[in-house]
C-alpha cells in the first residue's frame, strides 16, 4: 500500500474495507462535526455499515467510477478525501472530503485534495473537477477557494439533510485552469 506524505506528520492512503473498524472509530470521533453538513456521519454507525461504505468504494474503484482515501495524522485516521463521482468517459469527477476535529485547521484536506485533483487531471485526463458543498459549510467552501476553484452557482434547497433543505454550492476547476493554480503539486503518479 502507498502512503503520500502531506507534511506535518500527515499521510494520504487508500481507505479499504479491511479498515472498517478503524474507520468507524474515526467516524465516532468525527460524527458531530461531519454530521453538520454531510450524510456520511449518519451512514456509518456500526461495523457493518462502515464495511459496506468502504466496500462500495472498493467496487467503485474496480469500476473506475470512484475512490476513497484516508488522511492519517501521526498514525491516526482523522479524515479523508474521495472521488464521489468519477467519469473518465465524460472527463468529469467530483471530489469530496470530511475531517474530525483533531485534523481541522492544518490544511490537510486542501493538500490531500490537491493530490487527487492533480492525479485526475494529469494522469487520467479529467477535464472538469467539481466540489459540491452545503452553503453553510464555510470550511469546505474555503477549501474550494484555496484550490483555485470557481463557484459555478447555487442549487437552492437541493437536498434534505436532517430534516432541513440545504443549498448546494457547485464549485469547479477545469484542467487548463488547474495547471496554473499556484502551489499545485505535480505528483500525478502518486494517487494510485
Amino acid at each position: 500500500m502507498f502512503a503520500i506524505p502531506l507534511g506535518d506528520g500527515a499521510e494520504l492512503r487508500p481507505l479499504e474495507p479491511w479498515q472498517a473498524e478503524e474507520f468507524l472509530a474515526h467516524m465516532d470521533r468525527a460524527r458531530d462535526l461531519v454530521g453538520e453538513h454531510i450524510k456520511l456521519a449518519d451512514a456509518v454507525t456500526d461495523p457493518v455499515s462502515a464495511r459496506a461504505l468502504l466496500t462500495s468504494y472498493a467496487e467503485k474503484q474496480a469500476a473506475d467510477s470512484g475512490r476513497i482515501y484516508g488522511i492519517w495524522l501521526d498514525s491516526t485516521l482523522v479524515g479523508g478525501v474521495l472521488f464521489r463521482v468519477f467519469d473518465a468517459a465524460t472527463g468529469t469527477c467530483e471530489v469530496g472530503c470530511w475531517l474530525e476535529p483533531a485534523g481541522t485547521g492544518r490544511g490537510l484536506v486542501t493538500r490531500a485534495a490537491r493530490v487527487l485533483i492533480d492525479w485526475a487531471v494529469e494522469e487520467r485526463g479529467i477535464h472538469r473537477v467539481e466540489w459540491q458543498v452545503s452553503s453553510a459549510n464555510t470550511a469546505s467552501v474555503n477549501v474550494a477557494r484555496r484550490l483555485g476553484m470557481t463557484r459555478d452557482g447555487v442549487l437552492r434547497e437541493s437536498y434534505p439533510h436532517r430534516g432541513v433543505r440545504q443549498n448546494t454550492e457547485v464549485w469547479s476547476v477545469l484542467a487548463s485552469e488547474w495547471r496554473h493554480v499556484p502551489d499545485t503539486p505535480r505528483r500525478a503518479d502518486t494517487a494510485g
